[in-house]
């Protein structure tokens, strides 16, 4: 259900009218419920709807919710044919609604909040995991520089560049002493994995985050805020990760019977992946999961400090927030299976 919106309609509306007035008038905004980062709103207009996506009001880390970011990388993907909604304008002026945005198609679908997926029949279960998988192995065969995005990140290795990033942006929003953060933070570097490939990678990218046909098929892939160049074995990890965490009525599928509920393992989801990729394995998940983990813990400790700032911009982020001990607890046991002591 969409929440009450936050948006100066008049100055909106204005803005439409000066920069895009092929969309008409605007007759109604709602906010997107979910999503715990750059908030998203239904635009209807006498066009037809659109997608609005900004920054967040108020002070933010530095490096975050960078909108105009994800456009560019909409702008680059559309034309490939990769499943992303077309991107249709950026606004960088702050003074039009008190924070950076862009609108974006809307695009009509399904989106799956529980990975079990309950609501589609058995037999379909199957076709819709492993069409995520490839949609996935699509956008890591792209060729960044064929698209214009040779220059969309630093050169250097990936994962030595994000845990360094999530370091620093963990110690901007830290409010507590976390032993087992502390312990992640002297490790990860010291292990870091040989990365051979470069790829744009989503980096946020689960079955919520995708907008599914009657088909099963991938009609869009949303929210790309973390997107870069970077190793593509730490993106698939991130998907692959939810096979490992526990069943909470969302991505997790840990302690489900999948065979009985129609869903790949995580085995026959790694095998579509490297057939897809041309790759003979993915050794060191489990360092992987640890890093994905502890990048986990930086984004809830983000919305934890925006809490209590008061700018979070969702009504679950006080509960989001609580997450951060788990989440730290979780990514340590994962790097003792990959060897920490």
């Amino acid at each position: 259900m969409p929440e009450p919106h936050d948006l100066n309609e008049q100055a909106f509306a204005d803005w439409i009218a000066a920069n895009l007035p092929a969309l008409g008038q605007v007759t109604r905004i709602a906010k997107f419920a979910g999503g715990q980062s750059n908030p998203t709103y239904c635009i209807s207009t006498t066009s037809g709807d659109v997608v609005l996506r900004r920054k967040p009001f108020g002070p933010l880390l530095p490096s975050a919710h960078a909108v105009d970011r994800e456009y560019r990388l909409l702008r680059a993907l559309h034309p490939t044919r990769f499943p992303v909604p077309r991107p249709i304008a950026l606004c960088e002026d702050e003074g039009v609604i008190g924070a950076v945005f862009y609108l974006m198609e809307m695009v009509e679908g399904r989106t799956f909040w529980n990975g079990a997926l309950p609501e589609v029949p058995i037999e379909a279960r199957r076709p819709h995991y492993l069409a995520m998988i490839d949609t996935m192995a699509a956008l890591h065969s792209l060729d960044p520089a064929a698209i214009g995005l040779s220059d969309f990140a630093p050169p250097g290795n990936y994962i030595e560049r994000q845990v360094a990033r999530w370091t620093r942006q963990y110690r901007a929003a830290q409010t507590d002493d976390v032993a087992e953060v502390e312990r992640l933070i002297e490790w990860l570097p010291r292990t870091l994995p040989t990365q051979d490939r470069v790829s744009v990678i989503h980096g946020d990218y689960r079955i919520d985050n995708l907008i599914y046909g009657d088909d099963a098929n991938v009609r869009a892939v949303l929210d790309w805020e973390l997107a870069t160049l970077g190793d593509p074995v730490a993106d698939f990890a991130y998907l692959a990760m939810n096979w490992a965490m526990p069943q909470d009525g969302r991505s997790g599928l840990a302690g489900l019977d999948l065979t009985a509920h129609g869903i790949p393992t995580m085995d026959e989801a790694v095998a579509r992946y490297c057939a897809a990729t041309g790759r003979d394995g993915l050794p060191n998940l489990n360092w992987y999961f640890a890093y994905n983990l502890f990048r986990l813990v930086g984004i809830v400790q983000g919305i934890k400090k925006r809490v209590i700032d008061g700018n979070a911009s969702n009504a679950g982020a006080a509960a989001m927030a609580e997450r951060v001990r788990p989440l730290a607890k979780a990514a340590w046991e994962q790097a003792k299976l990959a060897g920490a002591a």
